[in-house]
């Protein structure tokens, strides 16, 4: 199997991840944990396994003191900001409103792209980014209205502002994946990354009450160490070093058909909450789909 495939593979893996996110991570917050608790608890536990596994598989090291400069944006954008916005802003609002707002990332990251590394964008690019946004954003619409008010509003913008820091995080450390390993560099990053998010949410760590957790909550919060920070970030790490930074985000508009879909199944094959799946949510799928296939063909 080719790279360019794995890569792909590797992309749809990460945002089947992040879909399945949005139903989990809202569900732990504030009542159990608080958002940038939540961050502390990311970092710490990602930083940890990336360390360990930089110590068996790679050892390799970035002595270049420009480069290092690069990690330390890495990490502004790519752990600090990113999470904690997210976080702090889905705590604040409406998943919806979450999810039409990370539409915006590959249309950001288009545009700095095309200022900061001179990536040219195509007529084709642009009717694909076209096409999936009409597509995410139709779908999250025929899931229910959205949610105002003004602590909506402040987690509406936190959210936006972690869009934004996400999408310059994928065209910053672009040029970092050419000259080392992929684990390299997000283990470095996250290395960077810990010391920024410790002081914004070491109250909220240590208040949480941990003896009240089941079963359940615990997995939640493996799940979103494990899966969510850990292996998606070391997934599209990987696939960084192959595709262009357009090509990564492009994914990101699966993330609402993916929670569309997962919900579906829980509602016919486990009794949850009855899902609605019509003819206009499956075209805006095909519409999403047909959105990345542009992006992302040679």
């Amino acid at each position: 199997m080719s790279k360019n495939i794995q890569s792909h593979l590797s992309l749809f893996a990460v945002n089947l991840i992040y879909g399945v996110n949005f139903l989990i991570a809202k569900g732990l917050m504030p009542a159990l944990i608080g958002p940038s608790g939540f961050i502390v608890i990311r970092v710490i536990g990602a930083t940890l396994m990336f360390g360990l596994l930089w110590l068996f598989l790679s050892r390799e090291k970035i002595t270049n003191k420009k480069d290092l400069g690069l990690i330390a944006l890495c990490a502004v954008f790519g752990v600090a900001v990113n999470q904690l916005f997210f976080f702090n802003g889905l705590c604040l609002t409406s998943p919806i409103n979450a999810s039409i707002i990370m539409v915006s990332t590959p249309v950001l990251v288009l545009g700095i792209s095309s200022v900061l590394i001179k990536e040219r964008i195509t007529g084709r690019k642009l009717v694909g980014l076209l096409l999936g946004t009409l597509g995410a954003v139709a779908l999250i619409l025929t899931r229910g209205g959205t949610s105002t008010g003004s602590s909506s509003l402040a987690g509406d913008i936190m959210v936006f502002l972690n869009a934004l820091s996400y999408a310059i995080y994928l065209v910053i450390v672009k040029p970092l994946m050419l000259k080392y390993k992929p684990l390299t560099v997000i283990t470095y990053v996250f290395l960077f990354g810990l010391p920024m998010v410790i002081p914004f949410g070491w109250t909220e760590f240590r208040a949480v009450n941990w003896n009240v957790f089941n079963t359940g909550q615990w997995l939640a919060i493996a799940f979103v160490v494990i899966f969510v920070t850990f292996l998606a970030y070391l997934l599209n790490t990987f696939a960084l070093k192959y595709v262009t930074a357009s090509v990564s985000s492009v994914y990101i508009y699966m993330q609402p058909f993916v929670a569309t879909v997962l919900m579906y199944i829980i509602a016919v094959g486990f009794g949850g909450p009855s899902v609605d799946l019509t003819l206009v949510k499956v075209l805006c799928g095909v519409s999403i789909f047909s959105g990345v296939f542009l992006v992302t063909r040679k």
